[in-house]
């Protein structure tokens, strides 16, 4: 049986990442040249070459993205599973829930006082996270319990519960051509400029990069674009700017997440107030997850 030291993987991953030499031994804090032997290690170790070399750039070959990809998930796992050994033997160890400002649709409060009234229940660490990480905390232990909006945040990985569905508007400007209209279809945004997210690959939008909604808001009211988002995101609706419903757009699902490896009672407890809070807010009211 082949095995990798977590050292060794950490090693790859970061010529993965930069591919590049020299950017990587300084990123790791090492010599060139020891970084370079430890690859050729671990090529010896696989049997396979991880990387093309030539004398201007540096390629992963199809083992080398195998392993990028199965790497990056085996070394969070254990970085996970080191950190919750430890929080597991700490019963002082607080809980830590990640998420974005204002990404909480108005139930982290009622979320907090379900809790609270648990027997067992910790202090409750807020982390906040950029626009797209909230579920790489969660994979490599960083945080315990988070708040992601599902279809757009990657589940992979974790077990989660919907707390709250909501629908999906466009956000424009008072003056806008769509800003008298009761509802609009995604086809009416034709042609529009929507926003490129930053730290989010793949996004299609063509306008200027944004990192948050404070961000996209301002851009909105300046008239350099407009932005598709979940309605509780923009409440209350910011002078000078209309929201409109996106009637043809999937629903937008707050969720609770966690890493799917984890059974530690401390994360059950916060799972099952805040499922509770849920079943609360649903009788006062609110839209029943979908």
């Amino acid at each position: 049986m082949i095995e990798l030291e977590t050292r060794e993987l950490e090693y790859f991953l970061a010529v993965a990442d930069e591919l590049h030499f020299g950017r990587a031994a300084v990123r790791l804090s090492i010599a060139q040249p020891a970084l370079s032997k430890a690859i050729r290690r671990t090529e010896t170790r696989l049997g396979v070459p991880l990387f093309i070399r030539s004398s201007r750039r540096v390629e992963l070959t199809p083992a080398g993205e195998a392993l990028r990809e199965h790497g990056r998930h085996a070394l969070n796992a254990v970085s996970a599973a080191v950190r919750n050994a430890r929080r597991a033997g700490d019963t002082r160890a607080h809980l830590r829930l990640v998420l974005k400002p204002g990404g909480d649709a108005g139930l982290l409060s009622g979320i907090l006082a379900a809790y609270s009234h648990q027997p067992d229940a910790r202090r409750v660490d807020i982390l906040f996270s950029g626009p797209a990480d909230r579920a790489d905390f969660l994979r490599d232990g960083r945080a315990d319990v988070g708040l992601l909006y599902a279809p757009f945040d990657d589940l992979d990985g974790l077990d989660h519960e919907t707390l709250f569905a909501e629908d999906r508007v466009v956000i424009v400007p008072s003056g806008h051509r769509l800003a008298g209209q009761a509802a609009v279809r995604m086809s009416d945004l034709e042609g529009e400029t929507l926003p490129r997210w930053k730290g989010v690959p793949g996004g299609d939008g063509t306008g200027p990069e944004v990192a948050d909604v404070v961000q996209l808001l301002h851009m909105i009211t300046v008239s350099r674009m407009i932005g598709v988002l979940p309605r509780s995101l923009v409440a209350p609706v910011p002078a000078g700017l209309r929201c409109v419903p996106v009637a043809d757009a999937p629903p937008s699902r707050l969720v609770l997440a966690w890493n799917e490896q984890d059974r530690r009672p401390l994360v059950a407890s916060f799972v099952a107030a805040a499922l509770g809070s849920r079943r609360h807010e649903t009788g006062s009211g609110r839209e029943e997850p979908g």
